[in-house]
């Protein structure tokens, strides 16, 4: 992860809410839902991703203890990345590009098949500082983009997006190898892009689990797949701006990622949440010679392993089914603080046949100061309630996701509601809009 510092140029609930529901254009991602069907994502063999770390710290050893730019460190990293994509049948592309005064190299690869017009790419950087092997910083990151791209291989994976990824170099001297790749693209390539994954980071020895908060659709991939294995996230702050994903969102490309932090502390709150040691650093080692084979976390480096594939098979090998009829409600509706009694917000539903589907999807966008307060219940004309999200310890503001619910039992006319309770006391919100899609 590059030194330099830029911070948030809106406010996270505008992008969200712009996200996913303004009108989807034709290369944007589709919304991840139970009504999306893709082939179900690979699980990551974290022997296999320790192996091409293995790898890289035999390259940094034998070339001067690291895999710093302009260094031949590097370039043997470069080599034994394309060498495995190249065998797996990926079109490579090895891009050259001059900073402080030495030759610099980006690798694309490439997947065939998938929609030319709608690029979903991963990518990471390659280069450590020049003080050490850079195992967490970045091999981490690379090592798990580079074994999803080979189980994409390995699966005869058919995307319905163009798969392609990337390795940057120079990342850690201002992000020059990502912002060059971006810079060469033609307005008309640029358009083409559904998003870019950034992964910088993932393997920290006293690891938080963060998430990126750029794109929405990407944002609630990733925060899916972290709800299946019912561990919290929270929205990565520390490498704002400081990573390769800057260097697409600064072209207006949807991005998004994960990280597991850096030298910023973790607190009590956070290790009472993801285990680990408060008041030490996510990664003592951060652009030191220790971070080394020893500076992994073996379990954050496996979950983040499989996230990189979850979010590619789900965004980029999903078939989007066309939704039914749409009904929503954007009057402001207010949620009392605890212990007030439960709020609703109403939707008629009126000329559609038979009954709900099985597959009923339910948008909700929830402004509040501690969503993990809330308590949500999807109402069905008869009164049934469908438990969409239940009080949890998830300290982060605001809710805007997307729930699926099986509803087949229900006829479809008549007014449904979405009721919110506020289960605990100092923190304030507001129903925002919802809207149910049969």
């Amino acid at each position: 992860m590059s030194l330099s510092v830029s911070r948030r140029l809106a406010a996270v609930t505008a992008f969200a809410v712009a996200g996913l529901f303004a009108s989807t254009a034709p290369a944007a991602l589709a919304a991840p839902t139970a009504a999306t069907a893709a082939p179900t994502p690979p699980d990551i063999p974290l022997a296999n991703v320790k192996a091409h770390l293995s790898q890289l710290s035999t390259i940094a050893a034998n070339n001067g203890g690291n895999r710093a730019h302009g260094r031949t460190g590097y370039k043997a990293s470069i080599d034994y990345v394309k060498a495995k994509l190249d065998a797996a049948g990926f079109t490579t592309t090895l891009q050259t590009f001059t900073t402080s005064g030495a030759t610099g190299y980006n690798l694309i690869a490439d997947w065939p098949g998938g929609d030319p017009n709608s690029v979903l790419m991963a990518g990471s950087h390659l280069d450590s500082v020049s003080s050490g092997a850079g195992i967490n910083d970045n091999g981490s990151g690379s090592a798990a983009v580079l074994e999803t791209a080979l189980a994409v291989s390995r699966a005869g994976l058919q995307p319905t997006k163009h798969l392609r990824f990337g390795w940057w170099g120079a990342e850690e001297l201002g992000l020059v190898g990502s912002k060059y790749y971006v810079s060469q693209l033609p307005s008309t390539e640029r358009a083409k892009f559904a998003g870019y994954l950034n992964f910088d980071m993932i393997g920290s020895p006293n690891p938080g689990y963060f998430v990126y908060d750029d794109d929405p659709t990407i944002e609630q991939t990733f925060k899916n797949y972290y709800a299946g294995l019912g561990v919290p996230t929270e929205i990565e702050t520390e490498g704002d701006g400081r990573s390769d994903h800057a260097s697409f969102k600064n072209v207006g490309i949807p991005v998004g990622g994960l990280f597991t932090g850096a030298s910023n502390t973790k607190t009590a709150a956070q290790a009472q949440k993801w285990g680990g040691t408060s008041g030490q650093a996510f990664d003592r080692c951060y652009h030191s010679s220790c971070d080394s084979l020893t500076n992994i976390n073996d379990t954050a480096l496996d979950r983040n392993s499989d996230a990189v594939a979850y979010a590619i098979w789900t965004l980029g090998a999903g078939v989007v089914v066309p939704p039914g009829p749409s009904f929503e409600n954007t009057t402001d509706v207010s949620i009392p603080d605890s212990p007030a009694a439960a709020v609703t917000s109403p939707i008629t539903v009126s000329g559609v046949t038979g009954n709900a589907s099985a597959t009923t999807k339910v948008d909700v966008n929830i402004v509040h100061t501690y969503r993990g307060d809330l308590v949500i219940d999807l109402l069905a004309p008869d009164g049934t309630a469908y438990r969409l999200k239940n009080s949890s310890s998830d300290s982060a503001d605001n809710l805007i996701t997307s729930y699926t619910v099986n509803a087949s039992s229900e006829v479809a006319n008549g007014i449904w509601k979405l009721q919110v309770k506020d289960v605990a006391a100092q923190d304030v919100g507001y129903i925002n809009s919802w809207r149910i899609t049969f």
